[in-house]
């Protein structure tokens, strides 16, 4: 195969996973504040996509969507979102990479998923405390964000487990 059709084929898996995670956001963007939940928390189902893409494409795969949804963030809801998904998406995206590639830890994709949601939620909650500056949000909101990051990283966790082998046959199609 020549380098251009390959290059090519790169390309167009990166705007499918693209498309597809920023989809994810939009949907979740849908879901109405819930009782009990913290005030913009979402389950982060779009993580799926940057994890799985840590697993089998790449730092640089990994990291385009990952600045690619904080834009969409941005575009659709202000610069604020954009800094906290970004800083919670490079945390997240940077922990993915390393626990996925690491050969000596095997704590499974539910517990990757919920390391790297907890990453996730401390980057924004960083951003918020330096946005506001008010640093008591670490000790008053965090335990709250990081107990809800354990159920959503469970949740992302479990989906990216249910979809590996499926988008797996996906990606040999373009490489």
């Amino acid at each position: 195969m020549n380098t251009k059709n390959s290059t090519a084929k790169k390309v167009a898996f990166l705007g499918i996973m693209g498309a597809l995670a920023i989809s994810l956001s939009f949907l979740e963007s849908l879901i109405p504040p819930l009782p009990g939940v913290p005030p913009g928390a979402k389950p982060g189902l779009s993580n799926v996509v940057t994890m799985f893409l840590a697993s089998s494409s790449g730092a640089g795969s990994a990291f385009i969507i990952t600045i690619l949804k904080a834009a969409f963030a941005g575009i659709t809801r202000g610069t604020t979102a954009m800094l906290m998904s970004g800083a919670g998406g490079v945390l997240s995206t940077t922990a993915a990479l390393l626990l996925l590639r690491s050969k000596k830890l095997k704590i499974g994709y539910i517990g990757i998923g919920i390391i790297c949601a907890v990453c996730h939620n401390l980057g924004q909650l960083i951003v918020a405390c330096v946005l506001s500056g008010t640093w008591a949000l670490i000790t008053g909101y965090g335990p709250i964000l990081m107990l809800f990051a354990v159920l959503t990283g469970f949740i992302t966790g479990t989906a990216l487990r249910l979809v590996i082998p499926p988008l797996e046959k996906i990606i040999n199609v373009y490489n």
